[in-house]
């Protein structure tokens, strides 16, 4: 499973966590950020941070004032998601916001810099922060094009803060379903495709999982988000909520450099039904269409003609 070793006890699975290990993503998705958050948990929830080494004072932004001694000393009382961000909630009453962007990772371990327990990539020379606990964990972020960002925010301000206020629903949660998701799209005469990746609408879903969503629920990318009826946005819902929850079972999708917690290759990207398969044949059993390639707001749409209307 994300982040983890998969065990099967009683019927039940039970995640086996590896020491020592690096964790990873580049231009993460829900699932690749819900992979590090499930890898970190263990090592950073109840743990105290007793040193905290910042080697330069902005990443894609400036770090806040005071963020090493902000941090040090603190309690990680919980370690969350929301859409793309991790929450490292304090027992400060701040929360310690990051996200990834697009080559940053975290590397997990008691080792020298620049050696990892499995090959990171990572130059050690991108390794902009370390973060020392209580129970003897290191954990580092490294980001060779610091296009990932960290943030202090009073947790009872942070849904009002620009990062999340106005995001939508959480695609694994409660709050998207077929009502809500009707709500959303009425009278929306922008395409489904580019309505799917406006975080207000649904927060945390990428190029990638949308096409393959769509795929999964046989609608067409240039549909008018609005000319959905019942039936269809039913059926999005439920390809959303399984293409995502098959993501994380497989540690995520290796693109670039995303890795797992235990250094192994995300393994999504062999269930891609569409995304990356031009001129491949449409998977949807008897179709005879092939995968199409379009360009939607900047960014590439696979989907098969034939079976998607």
């Amino acid at each position: 499973m994300v982040g983890a070793l998969e065990e099967f006890r009683g019927g039940r699975k039970r995640l086996a966590h590896k020491p020592g290990v690096a964790y990873l993503a580049a231009m993460p998705e829900l699932p690749e950020v819900e992979t590090v958050r499930r890898g970190l948990q263990p090592h950073l929830e109840g743990s105290r941070l007793i040193r905290v080494v910042q080697n330069r004072p902005d990443l894609r932004f400036a770090l806040p004032d005071d963020f090493v001694q902000r941090l040090t000393g603190a309690l990680v009382q919980r370690l969350e998601r929301r859409a793309k961000y991790l929450l490292a909630e304090l027992d400060t009453g701040e929360t310690l916001v990051a996200h990834l962007g697009m080559t940053g990772r975290f590397l997990v371990g008691d080792y020298a810099p620049g050696r990892f327990h499995h090959p990171a990539g990572g130059d050690p020379k991108h390794t902009h922060l370390v973060f020392e606990t209580d129970r003897g964990g290191r954990i580092a972020f490294n980001d060779a094009r610091r296009f990932g960002y960290m943030d202090l925010i009073r947790t009872d301000r942070l849904e009002l803060h620009p990062y999340f206020k106005g995001l939508g629903p959480e695609p694994l949660g409660a709050g998207l379903n077929g009502a809500a998701l009707a709500t959303a799209l009425a009278g929306k005469t922008q395409t489904i495709k580019v309505s799917l990746l406006d975080q207000r609408i649904i927060a945390g879903l990428g190029n990638i999982y949308v096409s393959e969503a769509l795929h999964r629920a046989h609608i067409h990318p240039e549909r008018p988000a609005g000319s959905l009826g019942p039936a269809e946005i039913k059926r999005l819902v439920a390809a959303v909520k399984r293409v995502l929850k098959q993501a994380i079972l497989a540690g995520g999708s290796t693109l670039r450099d995303f890795r797992a917690a235990d250094g192994e290759l995300g393994y999504f990207q062999h269930n891609f039904r569409v995304y990356g398969l031009k001129d491949a044949p449409c998977p949807t059993p008897r179709c005879q269409g092939v995968v199409h390639r379009i360009v939607q707001g900047a960014r590439s749409s696979f989907f098969c003609p034939v079976c998607q209307t």
